[in-house]
């Protein structure tokens, strides 16, 4: 891998990151390359829902961030297409999420990818989310200016 599209990825991550609604959730990168990245949420007050566990719209959110990082992380703006998530368990207020996204296919114009959520402390998997992007071919860098 060069050391330049790591760079560059995290330079999208970095962007992305600043954005209102992932600065409003507290999502950080933590690393980013061409296709794949890692960030990462801390579970508030904010993010529970009426049962004290969290709402699947924070998960949701932390899962499809690091979609569209990954997707957009080689330079070419991507888009959503289709998602769908699962949730085979729980997380709760103090617990840090953890969401790896990773590259399954990716051509000319699509891409699919799958992200798992999971509780730091224990590793145990709260999401699970696949998604497909549109890839539209113009440059993300013309979007950070």
């Amino acid at each position: 891998m060069e050391k330049s599209s790591t760079d560059e990825a995290m330079k999208v991550g970095r962007w992305m990151e600043e954005g209102g609604f992932a600065r409003l959730l507290g999502i950080e990168v933590v690393a980013a390359r061409p296709g794949w990245c890692q960030v990462e949420m801390a579970v508030t007050d904010n993010h529970l829902n009426s049962v004290h566990i969290t709402h699947g719209g924070a998960t949701f959110a932390l899962a499809d961030f690091a979609f569209g990082l990954a997707s957009n992380a080689r330079g070419e703006t991507a888009v959503g297409l289709t998602t769908t998530m699962s949730y085979p368990a729980a997380s709760k207020r103090g617990d840090r999420l953890v969401a790896e996204a990773f590259e399954e296919t990716r051509s000319k114009q699509t891409g699919n990818y799958r992200v798992e959520v999971r509780r730091q402390s224990d590793s145990v998997l709260v999401g699970l989310f696949s998604g497909t992007v549109f890839i539209r071919g113009d440059a993300v860098s013309q979007w950070m200016e």
